[in-house]
């Protein structure tokens, strides 16, 4: 039996998993994200934790003769947040997430004291990755910088509480902006352009090796009868592709969560970040990938929610099964900035074409779309990236509404594979890691495809009209750009 834990932004979640590959137990518990500032975002690493506890309590007393069995742990996290030490491990300050764009000034200060950090690293300086915080704590929190003893990745820190080990896998120290991604190492010269050496940093692992063994405490409490292996592990999007058997050069996923993610995975280290598109290691050795981020998918539909008060499924149950035509309302959900292709932390969301006939249903169409077109700027880098995509599985909540999968099929071009467990995401994924852990079997004959119970095709008659709305969409972005600037120098 193996566990993989997912910490996500929204949830903890873990499943245990049998040696069919069958998932015996799921469980998860939310998570509160605070923002004290326009564009911050935190959250307290304590909270992970018991939300880890209460998960797999939960999985122990529902499950308890399989938790027994349990040989490995594999982990799962939301990548580039800052966990910050002091002297003795204590946690020195809120861990600033993913999403968070305070440091944008911070991304040319980074750049500037390492000019080659996009060749190294394989990507553009963007705030919501690790490197630039910690040069915003430097200025804005100099105390706290020089406390600081480690910095750990969320799930590095959550491996430490579990087991007393200081380890990170490659495809999560990726999106630190501190590793030499084509080597597989630390960079020197990144960590000093962030006042930092290797003695702040964890231990490198692959995400298929053994990373550390549990608190035999902790196993007794969930009732397992030896401690067992923890994996590397992943980056939540890793994870996702080790679930979805995307171990292989040109396998492709669209994720469609909090953020919306497209995935190609590749042989050899391919960066392109002048366009945005990040270039990581994967969690299994000797395989990289390219992947564009979209900061605003299924949470815009969230947003959306909250603000009228009306659950998602109402909301996308007042559209038509199919539709005949575009929303006249175009929407770009910035609503936390963007990463690919624009790399723009102060960008801001916005409705455009509103009228006194425009109603709900429209909006909510726009919402999905604007996601959608998001998506398409993405698939149109990866194609300058050498990475064209025809097809690709699709996962995440949001893969529950065929009708969106079909918006962003046809406005991307892209055929997308429903899978029969589309949601399983990065915990199954990292179960898998854990497996590849305790036994040594290969990535191949571990890592196998999920089955596809539909194909969802482009719509030809409505491929036109959503190039207008395309059109419509990319204009919109440099006026509400320059009208945020404006508001920002008054």
């Amino acid at each position: 039996m193996f566990v993989g834990i997912d910490l996500g932004t929204s949830a903890i979640k873990a499943v245990l998993v049998d040696g069919s590959q069958s998932v015996v137990g799921a469980c998860s518990r939310s998570l509160t994200i605070s923002s004290p500032h326009d564009g911050w975002n935190e959250q307290a690493p304590e909270d992970w934790w018991n939300a880890t506890l209460a998960v797999l309590d939960a999985l122990a007393a529902a499950h308890p003769h399989e938790m027994a069995q349990v040989r490995g742990i594999g982990l799962s996290g939301q990548q580039h947040g800052a966990v910050l030490l002091g002297d003795g491990g204590q946690v020195l300050r809120p861990c600033i997430l993913w999403n968070d764009v305070r440091a944008t000034a911070e991304c040319d200060e980074f750049e500037r004291r390492f000019p080659q950090s996009r060749q190294v690293c394989g990507n553009v300086a963007m705030p919501g990755f690790t490197a630039p915080k910690l040069l915003w704590v430097a200025r804005h929190e100099p105390e706290i910088f020089a406390a600081t003893r480690h910095v750990l990745l969320p799930k590095a820190w959550l491996r430490y509480r579990l087991c007393g080990e200081m380890i990170e896998d490659m495809s999560d120290a990726s999106g630190t902006l501190w590793l030499d991604v084509g080597q597989r190492c630390w960079s020197d010269a990144a960590l000093a352009a962030t006042g930092l050496t290797r003695h702040a940093m964890p231990a490198l692992v692959e995400g298929s090796a053994p990373a550390g063994r549990m608190h035999p405490a902790l196993a007794r409490r969930w009732g397992m009868k030896d401690a067992p292996i923890l994996a590397g592990g992943a980056g939540d999007n890793a994870a996702g592709a080790v679930g979805l058997g995307a171990v292989a050069a040109g396998s492709a996923f669209v994720s469609l969560g909090t953020s919306g993610v497209l995935w190609v995975t590749t042989q050899r280290f391919r960066p392109h970040p002048q366009g945005g598109i990040h270039a990581f290691c994967h969690a299994v050795p000797g395989m990289w990938h390219q992947m564009g981020v979209t900061l605003s998918a299924a949470s815009s539909l969230a947003w959306w929610s909250r603000t009228t008060g009306i659950a998602e499924g109402d909301l996308l149950a007042e559209l038509p099964e199919r539709l005949e035509r575009p929303s006249p309302v175009i929407f770009l959900p910035y609503l936390s900035g963007e990463r690919t292709p624009h790399n723009d932390g102060a960008i801001r969301g916005v409705f455009a074409g509103l009228s006194s006939g425009t109603t709900r249903a429209d909006m909510t169409q726009a919402v999905l779309e604007g996601v959608a077109f998001s998506f398409r700027d993405v698939v149109d880098v990866l194609a300058d990236a050498h990475s064209p995509l025809t097809q690709a599985d699709v996962i995440g909540g949001g893969s529950r509404s065929r009708l969106w999968i079909s918006i962003i099929a046809t406005v991307t071009g892209v055929s997308l594979h429903r899978l029969a467990h589309g949601e399983q995401g990065g915990a199954f994924g990292a179960a898998r890691l854990a497996r590849l852990a305790v036994t040594g079997e290969s990535v191949r004959d571990v890592c196998l495809a999920p089955q596809r119970v539909e194909t969802v095709h482009p719509d030809a008659a409505l491929s036109g009209a959503y190039d207008v709305s395309l059109a419509r969409y990319r204009a919109l972005y440099g006026g509400v750009r320059d009208a945020m600037r404006y508001g920002a120098a008054t």
